[in-house]
């Protein structure tokens, strides 16, 4: 079990899909929100965020995407697998449609889920999400090759000790970041660590992004230096309804770095009418 806020407590939940258990955390009443986490994440990301919701008559489900966090280790790994992940998890529970969010890597997959399956998706939001592959960092791009990855899994000690290095220029509060990062770590194999970033570096949904029928708001730190913030602009210009902001003292992990702020946008747009 997990402790969200004031010691409010969610319980831990899974469910199973064709391709093996999705474990997820549910957390407050009211509309339904989906929020899906970063590469090597996992739901525990979304703890601040799903306690402030809660707040505001939300009700959160956070996912862990195959092959990281407590969810199954067998997949592709891909996003476009994660998708119908996501979709077999919203049937199974009962989500006709919902409000989705998703960080980096989560959100790449919420705007391919509103794509693919727009009936699922009511808003869509994305924090720090590369819109096309390019738009990752170059150290990102290298872990997508598979003989950089077994070196990093082979050599006892060496990826978290470069991912510690690393998460120092990632946020503002660094030592709160690498403490979920350690974690997740170690529950995340070669496969997944691999695989996943490769497909997403292959990413690219400019083609389709006027295909969005819903409202969509994008999130981005000037300071990224994981996802370019120049994708923000790829957004602006390919879906009609949208809001973008610009975090000036923010990286990669907004949500961390200046929570208040990150709070009060992603609350105004949920709130606001359709």
């Amino acid at each position: 079990m997990s402790r969200c806020g004031a010691g409010a407590i969610i319980a831990m939940s899974s469910i199973v899909t064709d391709r093996g258990i999705v474990h997820y955390e549910t957390f407050g009443r009211g509309k339904p929100v989906v929020l899906l986490h970063c590469w090597l994440g996992s739901w525990n990301y979304w703890l601040s965020t799903m306690e402030f919701l809660a707040q505001h008559q939300y009700k959160t489900y956070a996912l862990d995407f195959w092959g990281f966090g407590e969810s199954a280790k067998q997949g592709a790994f891909s996003v476009d697998e994660y998708v119908e992940m996501v979709d077999q998890f919203m049937d199974r529970m009962g989500l006709g449609s919902a409000q989705v969010m998703g960080h980096s890597m989560g959100g790449t997959v919420s705007l391919a889920l509103m794509l693919s399956h727009p009936q699922r998706v009511s808003k869509v939001a994305v924090v720090g999400s590369p819109i096309v592959g390019s738009g990752l960092s170059l150290l990102l791009k290298c872990a997508g090759n598979a003989q950089v990855a077994r070196l990093l899994y082979c050599v006892p000690g060496l990826l978290p000790a470069l991912i510690r290095l690393l998460s120092t220029t990632y946020a503002q509060d660094w030592r709160t970041l690498w403490d979920m990062l350690s974690q997740d770590l170690s529950r995340t194999t070669m496969e997944s660590f691999s695989r996943s970033i490769r497909d997403l570096r292959r990413a690219d949904l400019r083609p389709r992004l006027h295909e969005c029928r819903v409202p969509a708001m994008g999130i981005y730190g000037r300071k990224d230096n994981i996802v370019s913030p120049k994708q923000a602009e790829l957004l602006r210009r390919g879906v009609n309804n949208q809001t973008i902001h610009y975090f000036d003292g923010s990286g990669h992990f907004p949500m961390l770095d200046e929570m208040h702020r990150f709070h009060e946008a992603i609350l105004g747009f949920l709130a606001k009418d359709l």
